[in-house]
């Protein structure tokens, strides 16, 4: 009997690591012979060659792991597919079906059973009981965490209706049954999903060391467990290690608070510190407000790039955190964002959201300049999603909520927002994406947004003006983005006296050797004889390390000469180095070479 685990991913470079933690803990503890398989696609697939895939693989059972960005897609295939094998049992489990079960068995006829819940005893239970003939409604009654449909004849029964009597006895009443939620696993108990890695190259990989969240932010799922478990740290060092010996890209640690716990979060980054393999980056979602001097003094130290972390703040309005149960000291968010931006070796994402209760325009205005000052390196701007199983779903009516009916569920409007609102926020939201969390205008947005006394008033602006040169829905080139920022600069007529194009010419070659010149962009062609003979030149040898194995020709073209200034008597020579890039944005290192031009 096979049974066939299928994720759907938003990216490539995604991995699901539910599905090979139910693969492991049934191959582990179950007592049975059958087999599992799990099969991982993307949203960016058609559904006809998933579909036409599952079918190839001739699975007995397939089981489908549903969060909000493919539920949609999942419930299509389903569908689709118990058309072409009517037999064969269909599961879903996941966040996006473990808080609605009745709800989903009552509409998706198509889907026979859901898990609920935490997933890894669930499914040994349910492979456990999986033989050769499927499994029976005895089977499933034992087991937790699970619901299903149960058929009860109604024969012989008649009811009165409007329109006269009504005769059953050829028919059926479905009964949903939800049997008791499972108990929480052992988080030592779970087997280490990642034995070969080379099944997970060019992916980002996702590790597990607690479950559980100690806070009850209403909006979030995870605050639903406040069962907070963490798994041996003798195992998670040796698996660590395994991702150290690897030399593994980027290890995300799904945590919802990692440092919750200061003595688990000590021990991991401790190891990671004194493991460091100059290559694996680790991510970690913390909260800011509970960092202690001791910790800050030991990421401090450490390798740019070895770890980045995640800290959602939401709002900076003191009602609106209230509301949504953050009890969150902003001040102290400031202060050790501060602290942590200084060491200058961790990159810091900080996450909004919009739509939230008691937050209005110029409230999200407010939060987005207070958090903008914090100097994220990435700054995201999140739109609330009504979540079934949430507290804010439950008080979505109090607050006036209009939702779209379909995954993920995100905000229309509350009492505090309009739609309008919502839209203008939008465009904020994109031009945030595009111009500062890219990385690739750095030196021009800084600059920018010294002449704004509200950020968000610059990204405002620069959203409209965005909006209205991108109306048939173009997706615009990388120079095209370059080109839009200078006209947006140009209409506003500053007065002071800044050299624009110099500043985008020095973003654009800072994270790429590009090669074809933009238009804004100086003429250097008269200048290219003196940067010939600087890489002909022996000084060139002790500026650029590394690269003893290339002849000039080849220097040339592996790194970039800009040339800056207006005055022929006061030029700068700047060389992009591309082979030592600042770990934390990627950008080329710049080496400033107008003595060895000029002699």
């Amino acid at each position: 009997m096979k049974f066939l685990l299928v994720a759907i991913n938003a990216k490539y470079i995604h991995s699901n690591l539910a599905v090979y933690s139910l693969k492991a803990f049934a191959e582990k503890y179950g007592n049975n012979n059958n087999e599992i398989e799990i099969a991982e696609y993307t949203i960016n697939q058609y559904s006809d060659d998933i579909l036409r895939d599952i079918y190839k693989r001739k699975p007995d059972a397939v089981g489908f792991s549903c969060y909000i960005w493919n539920i949609g897609m999942v419930k299509e295939i389903v569908r689709d597919y118990k058309k072409i094998c009517p037999n064969v049992d269909v599961w879903v489990g996941g966040p996006e079906v473990s808080y609605n079960v009745e709800q989903v068995l009552r509409e998706n006829e198509t889907i026979d059973y859901v898990m609920y819940g935490e997933g890894e005893l669930t499914f040994k239970e349910v492979m456990d009981k999986y033989t050769f003939n499927g499994i029976g409604i005895d089977d499933l009654k034992d087991i937790l965490g699970i619901g299903y449909r149960k058929s009860k004849s109604l024969e012989h029964q008649i009811f009165e209706s409007e329109t006269g009597i009504l005769d059953c006895s050829k028919k059926q009443r479905i009964q949903i049954i939800i049997n008791k939620p499972q108990q929480p696993v052992d988080m030592s108990d779970i087997p280490f999903v990642y034995k070969e890695m080379k099944d997970f190259e060019n992916k980002i990989i996702y590790y597990e060391t607690s479950r559980g969240c100690p806070f009850s932010c209403s909006y979030c799922l995870s605050s639903i467990d406040k069962r907070l478990r963490f798994r041996s740290l003798d195992l998670v060092k040796k698996e660590l290690q395994f991702f150290i010996d690897n030399n593994t890209n980027q290890v995300k640690f799904v945590d919802r608070t990692f440092n919750c716990n200061k003595k688990h979060a000590m021990e991991i980054w401790s190891y990671i510190k004194k493991h460091d393999n100059g290559v694996t980056n680790f991510h970690f979602e913390i909260a800011a407000d509970l960092m202690t001097e001791e910790e800050i003094a030991l990421i401090s130290d450490m390798r740019p790039g070895l770890i980045q972390l995640e800290i959602g703040v939401q709002s900076t309005n003191e009602k609106t955190l209230e509301a949504i149960n953050r009890k969150t000291d902003i001040e102290k968010i400031a202060e050790i964002t501060e602290k942590i931006h200084h060491g200058g070796n961790i990159h810091q994402h900080l996450d909004l959201i919009a739509g939230l209760p008691y937050e209005n325009y110029e409230s999200f205005k407010r939060s987005f300049d207070q958090v903008y000052a914090m100097k994220p390196d990435q700054f995201q701007l999140g739109f609330l999603k009504v979540l079934y199983g949430s507290m804010m779903k439950e008080n979505s009516e109090k607050y006036g909520m209009a939702y779209s009916g379909r995954a993920p569920y995100e905000v229309l409007k509350t009492k505090w927002v309009s739609f309008d609102d919502i839209l203008k926020l939008k465009e904020v939201e994109a031009v945030v994406e595009i111009y500062y969390n890219s990385f690739q205008f750095e030196n021009t947005i800084r600059k920018l947004s010294e002449l704004y006394e509200s950020p968000f008033e610059l990204y405002e602006q620069l959203g409209s003006f965005y909006q209205r040169h991108s109306e048939n829905g173009e997706k615009h080139s990388r120079v095209k983005r370059y080109e839009l920022l200078l006209n947006f600069i140009k209409k506003r007529n500053f007065e002071e006296n800044i050299q624009w194009e110099e500043l985008l010419t020095k973003d654009f070659y800072l994270r790429e050797n590009a090669k074809s010149r933009p238009g804004f962009s100086k003429n250097i062609e008269k200048y290219k004889h003196q940067i010939r003979e600087f890489f002909k030149g022996e000084e060139v040898r002790t500026i650029l390390m590394d690269y003893e194995d290339y002849d000039s020709k080849q220097l040339e073209k592996m790194t970039h000469v800009e040339v800056f200034g207006i005055n022929e008597d006061n030029l700068t020579y700047i060389l992009f180095d591309y082979k030592h890039r600042n770990p934390l944005n990627k950008q080329a290192k710049l080496i400033n070479i107008t003595k060895q031009i000029k002699r």
